[in-house]
């Protein structure tokens, strides 16, 4: 983890420092590697503290592999991203560095073993994003960097005042120690009220990066204002980031009992987090905030996975793996819509499968897998967490979600299908950029290991996930 972390602090400067575009990309590739290696070492030795403060268990892995996957095309995209417009090699270099300590601040946050460090690299994963954020230099990306910035300071400062509480809470226990598995080995010695305040505060901050009520909105505009390969990463690696840090406040929580009182907060959260989503999906007109939109959907559904128990903990964690392939392509392909129309507006696109026959049957394929119709992996996921909240008796929660999705699915297709098939009106073919459909493989590749990790998981995949829950109460 030192090699890691040094390696990447060395190829951020020198990238942020050096102004040539072929050393660029060669510190870039060996960023990769690097990535790949502390991947491999994760795997090899999981459950092995490393460095004192991080541990890679199955759920830490399973998030590693994840964006270790994704980083690539996201890094491959990006090059394309500045070959298809004006290149500015400072702007270049800041970039590529924000993304790498991106990166690299979400894997230690994987990783971390300790709520202090974890905290300290989420707060990192902010500064970075917001680099990429207001990567154009404009108004409105300022705009959008400045909301993303307020809210994220706010949710991170509740996550600290949730640690402080339950710092209170474990020093009246008798000890001091702040490392997970000590949290959760000693969780029935901690007063509850302490242990109440501090989920509250903890579990609202991480809100902001996994995207559900109450602080949502943090991520909508840093996925519609930054460069598509950059919010390919914000609605799929760094959403992850955030469901981990609730993932284990609420597994030193199962250990009391105010389990299923924090359950009933989770309930609430997802909820409503499908319920905005709907009511705004039904309202936007820009394809790019309509898939983050989507983002907050699926992460409510989730939270109620993971609030019903029983196979519910399994389909979350296989849910939110397979929503950050899918996301991550339908954003890598939103990036060649707006190549191509110049435009976020739902109104200046269309006739996409003419212009661009590749992207277009990305885009289709991804609607169907983004909304779980079958063959989409999603189907599997979202079906095993309508049955973990029918078991649990949330008969009239189901009914509602399955209302609310419904209307989810009819306003997604039609802005679907109006940028696939309806021509629009004053559109300049003449100044169109033809996109190369090489561009759309990764896009491919992503969709369907979504209906293979759905359909047909590896046992080794299922097992990781049966030991990330291994702690949760059955």
């Amino acid at each position: 983890m030192g090699i890691y972390l040094i390696g990447t602090l060395f190829i951020g400067c020198a990238l942020f420092l050096n102004r040539k575009k072929g050393l660029n990309y060669l510190l870039v590739t060996t960023f990769v590697l690097l990535q790949w290696g502390l991947t491999i070492h994760a795997w090899l030795h999981r459950d092995q503290a490393d460095w004192v403060y991080f541990t890679p268990d199955a759920l830490a892995v399973i998030f590693l592999t994840t964006l270790s996957v994704i980083s690539i095309p996201a890094i491959w995209h990006s090059y394309h991203y500045f070959a298809s417009d004006k290149e500015i090699p400072r702007e270049r270099s800041i970039y590529f560095a924000a993304m790498i300590i991106l990166l690299a601040a979400l894997s230690a946050a994987y990783l971390s073993n300790h709520i202090a460090i974890t905290w300290i690299f989420v707060e990192l994963t902010t500064l970075s994003a917001s680099s990429l954020i207001y990567h154009r230099r404009n108004v409105r990306t300022l705009e959008g960097t400045w909301k993303y910035i307020f809210v994220c300071s706010i949710s991170i400062t509740l996550v600290f005042i949730g640690i402080l509480l339950l710092t209170v809470a474990v020093q009246e226990a008798g000890f001091s120690d702040l490392t997970y598995a000590s949290l959760t080995a000693r969780a029935g010695l901690f007063n509850t009220f302490w242990l109440k305040l501090a989920f509250l505060f903890i579990f609202t901050g991480f809100t902001a990066k996994v995207g559900l009520v109450p602080m949502y909105t943090a991520g909508i505009d840093a996925k519609d204002k930054a460069p598509s390969p950059a919010g390919a990463l914000f609605s799929s690696v760094l959403l992850t980031v955030g469901f981990l840090g609730i993932f284990r406040v609420y597994a030193i929580i199962s250990h009391t009992e105010i389990f299923p009182w924090a359950g009933r907060i989770l309930f609430i959260s997802g909820f409503l987090s499908v319920f905005v989503a709907t009511v705004y999906m039904l309202r936007v007109k820009n394809f790019k905030r309509m898939f983050a939109y989507s983002s907050v959907e699926h992460m409510g559904l989730v939270v109620l996975g993971l609030a019903a128990g029983g196979v519910g903990y399994y389909a979350a964690i296989l849910h939110i793996v397979l929503h950050s392939f899918a996301k991550s392509a339908m954003f890598f392909q939103v990036g060649q819509v707006y190549r191509i129309y110049k435009s976020k507006s739902i109104y200046d696109a269309g006739d996409y499968f003419r212009l661009n026959p590749a992207g277009a049957i990305v885009l289709l394929f991804g609607f169907f897998i983004i909304t779980a119709m079958p063959p989409s992996g999603m189907f599997i996921s979202e079906f095993l967490i309508f049955s973990a909240l029918f078991a649990g008796g949330h008969i009239w929660l189901l009914a509602a979600v399955l209302l609310l999705l419904t209307l989810i699915i009819w306003s997604f297709g039609k802005n679907i299908f109006k940028i696939l098939f309806i021509k629009p009106v004053g559109l300049n073919e003449a100044t169109i950029q033809k996109i190369p459909p090489v561009e759309s493989i990764s896009q491919y590749l992503f969709l369907a290991l979504v209906i293979y990790l759905g359909f047909f998981p590896p046992g080794l995949f299922i097992h990781l996930i049966d030991q990330a829950i291994a702690l949760l109460p059955k």
